[in-house]
């Protein structure tokens, strides 16, 4: 199935640069809000969430700004997940955007659990 591409801005105030870009880039930091279980080996990153687990490659990163990762099932196609820290124009403050594809019927659900996850990425870090 065709995939589409959305973006979904979530501004942080209050944010350190360096506990956010921690908090999406390394295992802990990932392990803190985004999975229950983070491993890594080489650019493999294992996410386990209770009885699921699934494998994504970083497959680019630039420090202190952004890491874009592509599910296993996604290898050889356009589709990926990207983690970005922008500094908001107007505040100053920092927002996390995220980049993620989805089938259409699919993208709701998607977004809503992009959604609970940044809750609890606010809560472990006290943004």
């Amino acid at each position: 199935m065709k995939k589409t591409k959305f973006t979904i801005e979530y501004p942080l105030k209050s944010a350190s640069l360096n506990v956010l870009w921690s908090s999406i880039s390394t295992p802990l930091g990932l392990a803190e809000w985004f999975a229950n279980g983070v491993k890594v080996n080489d650019n493999e990153f294992s996410f386990t969430w209770e009885d699921n687990k699934q494998t994504a490659i970083l497959i680019q990163s630039k420090p202190t700004v952004f890491v874009r990762f592509q599910w296993e099932e996604d290898v050889d196609s356009e589709y990926y997940f990207e983690l970005k820290i922008a500094a908001l124009e107007l505040t100053g403050d920092l927002a996390l955007v995220i980049t993620d594809f989805a089938v259409s019927s699919e993208k709701d659900d998607l977004i809503l659990l992009w959604n609970k996850q940044i809750e609890v990425l606010r809560r472990k870090t006290g943004i």
